[in-house]
């Protein structure tokens, strides 16, 4: 098992043996939301509620100005309209790479996005790594990170389908605090003298879409 971290801790990326651990794969997990509805006659219903959520990242430079982003090309058709730079499953260095949308459909506590990582091409400019999660509400849903089950992110060595060792995992209490919050910035990669260190940061937000979480990164994060 890895290190169970805090909110706020800081890590250093080496493994066991003290190599540098420059090759993983960051994973988030998250489970459905079951809640009780009343039937048209009467008594009440246990109903599993869909929880899309959209895992994202967005890399900056030492100013901390955007450098290039992985997040789903589901919005392309929005973001075209609106001349924002359109999503993409991988950066520009071939650096990170996501592994799909996961829609969260059919009940269950198994969701999962991953983004495979590979450090020592990372673009030299590169300082800072985000990874942040929003909420994706189909039509008719209305819920936000307090009623989630559990939103935890994961990193491992191995695959998007396969984890070879564990090195850290930091679990996000989905309590009363989260009520309205439909974004968390979860941690971030950020390189100190030339060595990449990881930080827990866990904070939540009232974004309704992804961009106003890159928005506030840019703004309060760097």
């Amino acid at each position: 098992m890895g290190i169970n971290l805090t909110k706020g801790q800081k890590i250093n990326l080496v493994k066991d043996s003290g190599e540098k651990l420059d090759k993983f794969c960051v994973e988030v997990s998250w489970g459905a939301i079951e809640t009780t509805k009343k039937r048209l006659f009467g008594g009440t219903k246990k109903v599993i509620e869909d929880v899309d959520l959209d895992l994202s990242c967005i890399l900056t430079d030492a100013k901390g100005e955007w450098k290039d982003h992985v997040y789903s090309p589901e919005y392309n058709g929005f973001l075209k309209k609106n001349n924002y730079p359109l999503g993409k499953l991988t950066t520009v260095d071939n650096a990170l790479r996501h592994s799909g949308d996961d829609l969260g459909q059919g009940g269950g506590n198994d969701f999962s996005e991953v983004i495979s990582v590979d450090l020592s091409t990372v673009d030299k400019d590169v300082e800072k790594i985000f990874f942040f999660l929003n909420i994706y509400l189909n039509q008719g849903q209305s819920f936000d990170f307090s009623q989630i089950p559990f939103a935890k992110i994961k990193m491992y060595e191995g695959t998007p389908s396969r984890v070879d060792k564990e090195h850290m995992s930091f679990d996000i209490v989905t309590d009363d605090s989260y009520k309205n919050q439909r974004a968390l910035i979860m941690g971030k990669l950020y390189k100190r003298n030339n060595e990449w260190k990881f930080d827990a940061i866990g904070d939540a937000s009232d974004d309704q879409i992804f961009l106003q979480t890159i928005s506030r990164i840019l703004k309060s994060y760097n």
